[in-house]
C-alpha cells in the first residue's frame, strides 16, 4: 500500500516536492512514524481499480506532542489525552485531481471514522487554503489554533470535530 500512498501523494503535491518538507521522502518519513501509532488505519478510495485517494489516521497517545506544538495554548482539559483513547490525529486525506468536487473526499473521510472508538478527530490545514478550511467546517469542524507540528512545515490552522 506505501507506493499507492506515496504515489497520490507525489501527484497530489507534484507542484511543492522541491521543499523538503513536502518532498516524498519527508512524506515518507512522516507516514513511517505515524503508521507506527496505536490505531493507524487507512481508507483507499477506488473507482472501479483505479485509487483516487485516501485518508489516514493514528491515535494519539497518552503522552502526545500533538498539542504542544500549538502556538496559542489550549487548556488542560482540552489536551489531556485521558487512556490515550481521546483523539483520533487525521494525517491525510487527499483525492487525485479528477476526481475532486465529486464528494469522494467525504466519502473517503466518513469511512474513515465511521467505526472509531474515539470522542474527536483532530487534523491540520494550511491557512493558505480557506476553501478547504471552509469545506472542514461545513464538516463539522472548528478552528482551535494555529500549530507548527515540524520545524520545517508551514503553520497550520488546527481542527478539532467531536465523533461522539
Amino acid at each position: 500500500m506505501r507506493p499507492t500512498l506515496a504515489e497520490i501523494y507525489a501527484e497530489v503535491y507534484a507542484d511543492r516536492l522541491s521543499d523538503p518538507f513536502f518532498s516524498v521522502q519527508g512524506f515518507e518519513d512522516r507516514l513511517d512514524g505515524q503508521a507506527s501509532l496505536p490505531g493507524w488505519e487507512v481508507v483507499l478510495g477506488y473507482a472501479v481499480d483505479q485509487p483516487i485517494g485516501y485518508a489516514y489516521g493514528s491515535r494519539l497517545p497518552q503522552r502526545t506532542g500533538w498539542w504542544s506544538k500549538m502556538l496559542t495554548p489550549l487548556p488542560d482539559d482540552f489536551t489531556d489525552e485521558y487512556g490515550g483513547e481521546r483523539t483520533l490525529a487525521l494525517f491525510e486525506l487527499m483525492v487525485r485531481a479528477p476526481w475532486r468536487k465529486t464528494g469522494a473526499a467525504r466519502r473517503i473521510h466518513e469511512e474513515l471514522l465511521a467505526d472509531r472508538p474515539e470522542e474527536r478527530v483532530t487534523l491540520l490545514v494550511e491557512p493558505t487554503h480557506p476553501k478547504v478550511q471552509t469545506l472542514y467546517e461545513e464538516w463539522g469542524y472548528e478552528n482551535v489554533g494555529p500549530q507548527q507540528p515540524f520545524p520545517d512545515s508551514p503553520i497550520y490552522a488546527t481542527m478539532v470535530r467531536q465523533l461522539r
